[in-house]
């Protein structure tokens, strides 16, 4: 098995941890721990190590599912790994069938919607195969019809990210559920990672909630501001989580047993408040950016969440040389759109608190304006 380098997390290591302000996030700013009961008793393991039934009996109620169909993980990450491990496998494959959806692990095929984040396209390419098919800019709108000519035989998962990261486009209902029938045609399950989905003001049904061959995954971190918790989970037909829930016995056996007591608060009588919260902030910052685009003659498909894929400034030949004269001189982290297969944009993030904000993007636009239009800067520095 071969794995290739993240290259979004190798940036940021690079980067991150000298630089003044990030506004390469893709989530919401984190909340304070002073807002919860910070004391979950002793410290043990979760048990059963699946979660607490009760509580994945709750959250399965939002997907029309039983606490048997949720599984609870250290973030959306593994939550995508584990599922990417069950879903792709031997051919024989197990469970699964009849009304319950396809057979796990019955194939070693997946189409994967991009550009999207890293994870979800070189974890299945690392022990399967895959073939991607790619949004278009500057709408990025999701084609049922090319996913549909790109599914094989062989073909076990077709992989989205909606709301996209890093585009922000938010795949309408009917594009959703018309790739969810092309998952059921081809006998393949459809795996949306759906993490900034509560971000949106009407947000749509779950993929969980579409039928035997939807899954979805999640956690707290980017619409509810609680990255620290690393708390996730996967929803779905329970022959996939069960499978996913024995290969969890290898990576972190137990969920965080301070992620569950927090997102029992997260996800109880605090949870309208903390996403009415996250959405002014969200909207009110999308405003700031979309005027600072305009201002600087820059383009974005208008985003849902608090990211977005904006075009480069006329005057640098790519966005890494743009990124890293930001950064460099300006102590701004941005991310190079060529770390998601588009060279000539950059991913924004903006759901740090406002101020912070705006005074990134004042410095970003010290360097927009500092340059002269004569001359362009290549991504080793150079002229």
């Amino acid at each position: 098995m071969r794995i290739d380098p993240f290259g979004l997390e190798r940036w940021f290591a690079e980067y991150e941890h000298e630089a003044d302000i990030m506004l390469a996030e893709s989530g919401i700013r984190s909340l304070d721990a002073g807002r919860f009961d910070l004391d979950p008793g002793r410290l043990d393991y979760v048990i059963p190590t699946n979660g607490d039934p009760d509580f994945r009996a709750s959250v399965g109620d939002r997907y029309g599912r039983s606490a048997d169909e949720v599984l609870f993980t250290c973030g959306t990450q593994e939550a995508n790994f584990l599922a990417f491990l069950s879903l792709l496998g031997d051919e024989e494959g197990v469970g699964g069938g009849g009304g319950d959806g396809p057979g796990v692990g019955s194939g070693t095929h997946a189409v994967v919607v991009t550009p999207t984040y890293q994870a979800l396209h070189a974890v299945p390419d690392a022990f399967g195969d895959v073939t991607r098919v790619e949004l278009e800019p500057p709408e990025w709108e999701l084609d049922p019809d090319a996913i549909a000519d790109a599914a094989r035989d062989d073909t076990a998962v077709i992989v989205v990210n909606n709301p996209n990261n890093p585009t922000g486009r938010y795949h309408g209902e009917a594009a959703m559920r018309a790739v969810y029938d092309v998952a059921v045609d081809n006998d393949a399950y459809l795996l949306c990672d759906e993490v900034y989905r509560l971000l949106a003001d009407e947000p749509q049904p779950p993929v969980a909630s579409f039928g035997s061959h939807g899954v979805s995954t999640t956690s707290l971190t980017k619409a509810y501001g609680l990255a620290g918790l690393r708390f996730g989970w996967i929803a779905g037909p329970e022959a996939v989580v069960e499978r996913a829930w024995r290969w969890k016995d290898y990576t972190t056996i137990s969920p965080s047993l301070f992620g569950q007591h927090v997102a029992r608060q997260a996800l109880g009588r605090r949870e309208s408040r903390i996403l009415d919260e996250n959405r002014e902030l969200a909207a009110t910052n999308r405003a700031i950016v979309a005027d600072w685009l305009d201002r600087h003659g820059l383009d974005w498909h208008d985003p849902v969440g608090v990211n977005g894929f904006v075009t480069v400034p006329d005057e640098f030949d790519d966005a890494e040389a743009f990124c890293r004269a930001v950064v460099e001189t300006e102590s701004v982290v941005l991310a190079p759109g060529g770390l998601f297969g588009f060279p000539d944009r950059f991913r924004i993030g903006f759901g740090l608190p406002t101020a912070e904000l705006e005074e990134g993007l004042g410095r970003v636009s010290r360097v927009i304006e500092g340059e002269p239009e004569t001359e362009k800067v290549d991504a080793e520095g150079g002229v």
